[in-house]
């Protein structure tokens, strides 16, 4: 038995207790169901286990945490098991109140504040307050902890909220707003410092340059630490950073490992660059106004240096620091930026909306990426761009479960591409000679890739429907394919054999 089973059950067979808890401390067993359905962003189970007088509701997790959701869409962490929130619960009773005390505040500030707290209480409605306390605390076997202490371990919980416990309406998968107000440390202190660290390292000993180099995580880290802590002894480390990064093509970590490597203006470093550019066509793409000579080597890096990086990364895009928590394998971490960023997002950040549904895409989350694309897509003004977006939602819809939604989506997308019929011929010449009038040209989005792509979304869409026992979307969508592809003006084998194979 846990200690969350234990204190859960001691409430649920002892009614006099029930009833303390219940009133004046606001736990109640018997409103043990959240007014909305709610889960995990990381898909870890939940159980609710009591409700408050305002529609919150208490929650334990996997590791026994409780997490308190509000009826107003507030979530956060109060205790490390059920015993520990009960004693917050009954050590401060009206605790939400306390979530906005200075978390640096001395005993004597905090002892204050519950103090004419508690007056307030005795006087309004708990004149028993303490003796109640006293009673509750013993029947459930709990410890009579002090309030400053109950509080600051109230605010440690409320501060491990996120990532790990971003809690999610089920429906709409917007997230809740955290309950506390507290400081928060940035998201680049979090996912920059191994990259100091090993940057530390590095500059000690060279007998782990390689090992760094050769990870793609740990390179791209440490390159965006000596982006931000520069020093002069730092070239041949930055040359082998950015030899090993132009094994992996046009990367943003080689426009920055050249740009660290140009401000230092050498000759033999611009040779180096040069020879990038020439052999790899992306290289060349990426170090864009490259400078003919070594001469102007230095002033090239400090101009884009200027216009593209800088030296303060809380100057960074969240998204970039998301996707480097992403490739060090910070999965919740990640989600959660990305989810926070999805939810601020407004009519101007189609951009933003875009590289979000493809980092959440990359984490494996096709509902909330689903969520991100259908957002993008309504942006989009172009039939063109609209089209091809649908038919992206389509497919992470697909990924989702979501087959029907998926389907919808893509005869959307067709719909959209197709636009209106085209107008009445008026060729006034042909019809008073009784001339057939030329057939309108129907080609358009066809003969472009997306037209390659539409097609074998039908096709992924057919078997996953069929798969999921939906017969009639499986049979729709795989007639609207093969009547596709034979309107594609080029068919590759591969959406041939496809087309067979479904």
């Amino acid at each position: 038995m846990t200690r969350s089973d234990r204190a859960v059950r001691l409430l649920r067979t002892r009614s006099d207790l029930a009833r303390l808890a219940t009133f004046p401390f606001d736990f109640d067993v018997d409103r043990a169901e959240h007014g909305e359905a709610v889960h995990l962003a990381s898909g870890a189970p939940l159980e609710a286990v009591a409700g408050d007088d305002t529609g919150g509701t208490y929650f334990v997790c996997t590791d026994e945490s409780v997490l308190y959701a509000s009826s107003e869409g507030e979530a956060g962490l109060v205790a490390d098991s059920v015993d520990e929130a009960l004693e917050v619960l009954i050590g401060l009773p009206g605790w939400r109140d306390y979530t906005i005390l200075d978390p640096h505040a001395d005993d004597a500030m905090l002892t204050a504040a519950v103090a004419r707290a508690e007056d307030d209480l005795r006087a309004s409605y708990a004149p028993a307050l303490d003796a109640d306390r006293n009673t509750l605390l013993a029947g459930l076997g709990l410890r009579h902890v002090p309030q400053p202490a109950l509080i600051r371990r109230l605010h440690e919980a409320l501060l491990r909220t996120e990532p790990d416990f971003l809690l999610l309406n089920a429906d709409e998968g917007c997230a809740y707003t955290l309950l506390d107000r507290m400081p928060h440390p940035p998201l680049w202190h979090t996912v920059l410092a191994p990259g100091l660290a090993d940057l530390a390292l590095l500059r000690t000993s060279h007998d782990c340059w390689f090992e760094v180099a050769s990870d793609p995580a740990r390179r791209a880290t440490v390159l965006r630490a000596a982006q931000y802590d520069r020093q002069e002894t730092d070239l041949p480390l930055l040359r082998v950073l950015l030899q090993h990064e132009a094994r992996y093509g046009a990367t943003e970590e080689l426009r920055l490992a050249a740009v660290l490597v140009g401000r230092h203006g050498q000759p033999e470093d611009h040779e180096l660059l040069t020879a990038l550019r020439e052999t790899n066509p992306d290289v060349h793409y990426v170090l864009g106004s490259f400078p003919p000579t070594a001469q102007r080597l230095a002033d090239w890096a400090a101009d884009f240096d200027a216009s593209n990086y800088g030296d303060d990364p809380a100057d960074e895009h969240e998204l970039t620091w998301a996707e480097l928590a992403r490739r060090q394998g910070r999965t919740e971490l990640t989600r959660c930026t990305l989810i926070r960023l999805l939810d601020d997002a407004g009519p101007r950040d189609a951009p933003l909306l875009a590289r979000v549904a493809g980092e959440l895409a990359q984490l494996g989350d096709f509902t909330q990426a689903a969520r991100a694309r259908h957002l993008y897509a309504s942006l989009q003004d172009d039939p063109l761009h609209r089209g091809s977006a649908l038919a992206d939602l389509a497919s992470l819809q697909r990924r989702a479960g979501n087959v029907e939604a998926a389907w919808r989506s893509l005869q959307l997308a067709v719909s959209i591409l197709n636009g209106p019929p085209p107008p009445p011929a008026t060729n006034q010449l042909m019809l008073d000679l009784d001339l057939d009038l030329p057939e309108p040209e129907t080609l358009g989005w066809r003969a472009l890739g997306v037209g390659q792509r539409i097609a074998a979304e039908h096709f992924h869409t057919a078997r996953a429907a069929a798969q999921a026992g939906l017969s009639v979307t499986a049979h729709a969508s795989l007639t609207a394919g093969t009547a596709l592809i034979q309107e594609l003006p080029c068919l590759n084998e591969d959406l041939r054999q496809m087309s067979i194979e479904t």
